[in-house]
């Protein structure tokens, strides 16, 4: 297996001709899942350094939406929870991006999805597999900055779920199965990231309205822009040594979460508003709704968060690149009013 020295200094103006050299080690990738948020930012930076590549989701009408603009993927449209669905997704590819997202009710599936997703791989002789988790897994942080080498002692079932997950990754590299490697990011917000935490408040602060956020105010949270994560992806993904191994990537810092909510709404020219629901509200809103059910077991995050010490991706690449919180609230803001825009026409 050809080898990348991951390890070279970048400025980030070279950064593009060097991506050049390094990118024969993917001949053709796959991501599944690939209509989420982090999808469309792998698929943009294969784009960029030529790698050919196929998306892969439920849905071929949203797919070929969400990819017009971005470029011209093989398109897969494949329900690949399914073993049927996972090997035609497999089939043909060297690479696999698992970026497959699940609704809070549904975590519980993630272990079984990866496990369908590694015996199609390996049935399709696939070399490797990049899956993308969260910070779920880690539980509850030991200190300030969480780096890789804290054990992972999960306190929610959903951390449960994607440790799981993330162990039925690491143990096919083991067997000698398949190359596999973790990233880990924090929260997200930006471009197509309809689902995140954020998201609520950026259509809140738009429409003028009042902001919800779950669990305590000032307090500490970190947000990573959307965009900001494809590079790093490519970059492990590409780097044969860098499998085996879990990695952080996380935002441009921590950030008071009241700080942030503030930034949004100044970034439209209004006041901040906002309300917070605590652990005994959203127990009752769950017992009518099965979402905010899910809710009060992650509250945690909001108490003791995990804030990501991402220094082992960033000594590996030191050309990555990270969006300030005012730059990718302003970007954020200008592609929904795109968006809107585009929905009116």
């Amino acid at each position: 297996m050809q080898r990348c020295d991951c390890s070279i200094a970048r400025p980030f103006e070279s950064r593009a001709l060097i991506l050049h050299v390094v990118s024969s080690l993917i001949k053709k990738a796959a991501i599944f899942g690939a209509g989420g948020a982090i999808g469309p930012a792998v698929a943009r930076e294969f784009e960029k350094r030529g790698i050919p590549y196929r998306v892969v989701g439920r849905s071929r009408a949203k797919l070929e939406s969400t990819f017009r603009e971005i470029g011209k993927p093989e398109i897969v449209a494949a329900d690949v929870a399914t073993p049927e669905g996972a090997a035609a997704a497999a089939e043909g590819v060297d690479t696999i991006v698992h970026s497959v997202g699940l609704p809070y009710t549904e975590h519980h599936r993630f272990p079984a999805m990866m496990r369908t997703a590694i015996e199609a791989a390996v049935a399709a002789r696939v070399a490797r597999i990049v899956v993308v988790s969260n910070v779920y897994s880690y539980g509850v942080p030991s200190t300030s900055r969480v780096s890789e080498a804290q054990a992972r002692v999960p306190v929610a079932r959903k951390g449960h779920h994607r440790k799981e997950m993330e162990d039925l990754a690491l143990e096919a590299q083991k067997k000698g199965q398949i190359d596999a490697l973790i990233v880990r990011l924090p929260d997200f917000y930006g471009p197509g990231a309809s689902a995140s935490l954020a998201n609520p408040i950026f259509t809140a602060a738009l429409a003028g309205k009042t902001a919800n956020w779950i669990g305590p105010e000032n307090t500490a949270h970190e947000f990573l822009f959307v965009p900001d994560a494809g590079p790093v992806i490519a970059d492990l993904a590409q780097c044969s040594e860098c499998y085996g191994e879990a990695w952080n990537f996380g935002g441009p810092g921590s950030i008071n979460s009241m700080d942030f909510i503030t930034r949004i709404y100044r970034g439209v020219g209004r006041a901040p508003k906002y309300r917070t629901a605590g652990r005994g509200l959203l127990k009752i809103i769950g017992w009518f709704n099965p979402f905010f059910r899910e809710l009060p077991e992650m509250l945690y995050l909001q108490e003791t968060p995990v804030i990501l010490d991402d220094s082992k991706v960033l000594k590996k690449f030191p050309g990555v690149r990270k969006t300030s919180y005012d730059e990718g609230i302003r970007l954020t803001l200008e592609w929904m009013r795109g968006a809107r825009a585009k929905a009116t026409q």
